[in-house]
């Protein structure tokens, strides 16, 4: 029998310390991967992994959040519960699609053999649909892919779903039965019966690329294909892919009569230490769109006491420039301005917030070598991010994690531009209108007081503003 949440069963929020104003989180319990980024009926869809008894991970539900705006989020009712014979053990990650007027899901269904090895398990795909985007029925004839290819290991998930000239595409996170990571692709007219197409990409090498490419999106931006994904065991380099597994991109072009990918080598996407399993949607205005979820696997989650666990970072445009993605805040964050706290000339030593855990800030200054500093009351560093204007490198230290400093190489500049998001234990910097992003959780008592210091003591010459931002949750 499937599990039903109930009020004596439901784990409360018991302390709003770490919750955020303004970020997705979960209602209660746990939240990873975000899923089915759709707009439907007037309303733009997040869906999550989300495990509502418990504030860690367990059997995966898929929770849901509507908004109007991006900005301001409805909870409803759990979309997804596992239980059934095509997902016994768990409503794995996947993707959404219009189709004839109704919100079509697609998703992995997780089993068990029963030995109480938890990677011994195999994997499928399935459909669920709603013609008002919120109540969802599985659909009758599941799985629509029951197994994964015979050269492949028992990794096969995380599904991602696009039309393209009046054929339905597939692409799957997979790993090859030698151990090489890979997306594999799929074609149908229907959405019911699919045809497998073979290995769109594969990892040249696992030390490079991974050996298990999780959570694939693929679409074209500005007349260029973009693979998209979450790599695992990719091996650390000096400046790069130094977190437990990476989001990271690869820019090409591709050919749907071969299905060949051209493709240049893989990028990072976010330097900090907490982004993994990015989502992306195409907005109506035709916007790009991307959300990830704003936390890494064995992390402390210090909100785990408090009844819940994760959030998603702002939705973020991407824009290709040449052979790189930058990421911006969405437009309608601008919605979230309550009020102007403070803003004016910035100094040697400028202190931009330190009454308010809800805020933006947004500061240019022509080029200086100068340090981002985030401290708490007692004037400990929580995180600093340094720029050095003789080698357009950002250098980003966390006091969670020492010796583990991030890095991030900009082009040439005339003028430093910073856009940083501050949501009470998640922090969202933006230098370069993008070119660079940096995500960090972090856990303080109190208001975080946040400053930008001259390393040398010398004149800095701009600007800066700061919002106090909120978004009541509908």
């Amino acid at each position: 029998m499937t599990k039903q949440l109930t009020e004596e069963n439901f784990i409360p929020i018991t302390n709003t310390r770490y919750r955020p104003n303004y970020h997705v989180a979960p209602t209660n319990g746990w939240m990873n991967d975000p899923n089915g980024f759709v707009y439907f009926q007037g309303y733009y869809h997040i869906f999550y992994q989300h495990y509502p008894y418990a504030a860690q991970w367990g059997p995966m539900h898929w929770g849901h959040k509507r908004s109007r705006d991006l900005m301001h989020w409805e909870d409803l009712p759990i979309a997804l519960t596992p239980g059934d014979s095509e997902d016994t053990d768990g409503v794995f990650s996947g993707s959404a699609i219009v189709k004839d007027g109704r919100l079509w899901l697609v998703y992995t269904g997780h089993h068990y053999y029963g030995d109480n090895d938890p990677e011994h398990f195999w994997q499928n795909q399935n459909l669920a649909y709603s013609d008002d985007g919120i109540h969802f029925t599985k659909y009758a004839n599941n799985p629509i892919i029951s197994q994964a290819p015979d050269d492949s290991s028992h990794h096969f998930r995380d599904p991602k779903i696009w039309e393209h000239n009046g054929f339905y595409y597939i692409i799957l996170g997979n790993q090859s039965n030698n151990g090489f990571g890979r997306a594999i692709l799929y074609q149908s007219t229907d959405l019911f019966e699919w045809q497998y197409l073979g290995v769109l990409d594969q990892s040249q090498s696992i030390a490079a690329e991974g050996d298990m490419w999780e959570c694939p999106d693929f679409f074209t931006l500005n007349g260029k294909e973009i693979l998209l994904m979450s790599p695992m065991n990719i091996q650390p380099q000096a400046y790069q892919f130094k977190n437990l597994y990476q989001t990271g991109y690869f820019i090409g072009q591709f050919d749907y009569t071969t299905q060949k990918f051209e493709r240049n080598h893989f990028q990072e996407l976010d330097h900090g230490h907490d982004f993994y399993a990015s989502q992306t949607m195409l907005s109506p205005d035709g916007r790009r769109i991307v959300i990830g979820w704003a936390d890494m696997w064995e992390s402390k989650f210090n909100e785990k006491s408090d009844g819940w666990t994760g959030l998603l970072t702002l939705p973020r445009q991407l824009i290709l420039n040449d052979d790189h993605l930058s990421m911006q805040p969405v437009a309608e964050t601008s919605s979230l301005r309550q009020e102007i706290l403070c803003q004016g000339p910035l100094s040697p030593t400028t202190t931009l917030s330190q009454h308010n855990s809800a805020i933006e800030i947004k500061a240019t200054l022509a080029t200086s070598t100068v340090s981002l500093y985030v401290k708490d009351v007692l004037n400990n560093d929580i995180i600093s991010l340094h720029f050095d204007k003789d080698t357009h490198t950002f250098v980003l230290n966390h006091i969670d994690h020492p010796n583990d400093p991030r890095y991030a190489f900009v082009n040439e500049l005339d003028q430093l531009d910073f856009n940083i998001f501050v949501d009470h234990s998640v922090i969202e910097i933006f230098v370069q209108q993008g070119e660079a992003v940096f995500t960090e959780r972090f856990y303080i008592t109190g208001t975080p007081v946040i400053s930008l210091v001259s390393d040398d003591n010398s004149t800095i010459s701009g600007q800066f503003t700061t919002y106090r931002l909120d978004s009541q949750t509908i």
